[in-house]
């Protein structure tokens, strides 16, 4: 099945409905009357198997406590095993509100205030904001610029993790699209295993490799990666759920597990609510899969179009091809402004589009951009014609 089954070019009118990307754009962004591309939910239509999930959870008539039962887990441990090759058990998952959820109990159950823990930058600005609001000391380790993105200096890794409790892996990579190799994630088990830290391995993106590539979940990688690992996964990233609430954490390794899940379990946050279950085990079938891949298939064509129109200033924006996810980092250096928030202005100000600037991901991210294409085409190519004809502007 490919994306021409779907309509994906339908615009739906998302104001006035609450949405965080459209009513709160204002706030973030400067202006109201500009075009949303910063939160990273899709502008198309939840797929219809979550929605007659939804419609199911209402026609029982009694919203009361809710569990997971053995479809629910049967449906990762089967989507886990099929997709990636990962053997994994029932007992071994729990569910967790969500992603953020998850690195936030991880962070309280296994350190004090005043532990290390590391982060790659520029990245998911939550990896740092959890850590520092409970105490705990932020170690940055910074991806290094290379000819088409970013990569990890190994050596630079071993150095910084000395003396951390936690490090937060995020895998594949937002924002700037990495789909970490087999030899990379080896490498920092090794290292991680060695020196006794704890690898949170954020996999929400896993299910939106591009380009025929294959996710590696950070735990399959080797028995050292089993052992020190949590990893947290969800739905709502690929299947445009998020408002849903739902996320599953998967420990494998017994003592780790028992003290994570016990924790989980006594603050309460593995009370799912009524529709989570019911709408992730929707997801997790051939159903599902055959909706994913043709939305990849789609945002793959949206990479490629914004790469085609933003081509006439290459010279001053380029894109970081993504290898997985809809979130494209732009890298904008070449327009010479010396504050993120002097890039978001342009943005906001010239092009007329909200993004997100590099530099609420980490120091690391200043002058790049992050764009969120999950959208129907003809707005990715507005929202490229928009930039192309500021930047044209500045040369005038």
């Amino acid at each position: 099945m490919n994306s021409c089954s779907f309509d994906f070019d339908r615009i739906i009118d998302r104001r006035g409905t609450g949405s965080m990307k459209y009513e709160k754009v204002g706030e973030c962004c400067g202006a109201d009357d500009i075009m949303p591309m910063w939160v990273a939910d899709m502008d198309f239509a939840t797929p219809p198997f979550v929605m007659r999930a939804l419609e199911r959870c209402m026609s029982h008539r009694i919203l009361g406590y809710t569990c997971g039962c053995d479809p629910y887990y049967e449906s990762i441990v089967n989507w886990c095993r099929g997709h990636y090759g990962w053997n994994i058990s029932k007992e071994q998952i729990n569910y967790i509100p969500g992603v953020v959820s998850g690195i936030f109990l991880a962070v309280q159950c296994l350190t004090e205030k005043s532990d290390r823990i590391l982060i790659q930058d520029p990245v998911y600005h939550p990896f740092h904001i959890v850590p520092e609001t409970t105490g705990r000391l932020v170690v940055r380790n910074s991806l290094v610029r290379t000819d088409d993105g970013f990569d990890v200096d190994i050596d630079a890794l071993r150095r910084d993790l000395e003396g951390c409790k936690l490090m937060i892996l995020c895998n594949p990579h937002n924002p700037v699209g990495i789909c970490w190799s087999r030899d990379i994630l080896v490498k920092v088990a090794e290292i991680c295993y060695e020196l006794g830290v704890i690898v949170v391995s954020d996999e929400i993106h896993c299910d939106m490799v591009l380009g025929g590539r294959k996710h590696i979940p950070f735990a399959s990688v080797s028995e050292k990666a089993r052992e020190i690992a949590i990893t947290l996964q969800s739905p709502s990233k690929s299947f445009n759920m998020p408002g849903v609430v739902c996320a599953q954490m998967i420990i494998q390794n017994d003592v780790l597990r028992e003290k994570m899940f016990n924790y989980v379990h006594g603050s309460d946050m593995d009370m799912g609510n009524a529709f989570a279950f019911e709408c992730a085990s929707a997801c997790y079938t051939p159903e599902g899969d055959e909706w994913r891949n043709a939305m990849l298939e789609y945002i793959s064509g949206n990479v490629q179009a914004l790469k085609e129109e933003l081509q006439p200033v290459s010279d001053k924006i380029k894109v970081i091809e993504p290898k997985a996810s809809f979130l494209v980092f732009l890298d904008c250096r070449a327009l010479g402004y010396a504050e993120g928030c002097a890039y978001q202005r342009f943005f906001a100000e010239k092009c007329r589009i909200g993004v997100n600037p590099g530099d609420m991901f980490g120091p690391g991210g200043l002058g790049y951009m992050r764009i969120n294409i999950a959208c129907p085409r003809s707005q990715v190519r507005e929202a490229a014609n928009r930039i192309v004809a500021a930047v044209r502007s500045l040369k005038d």
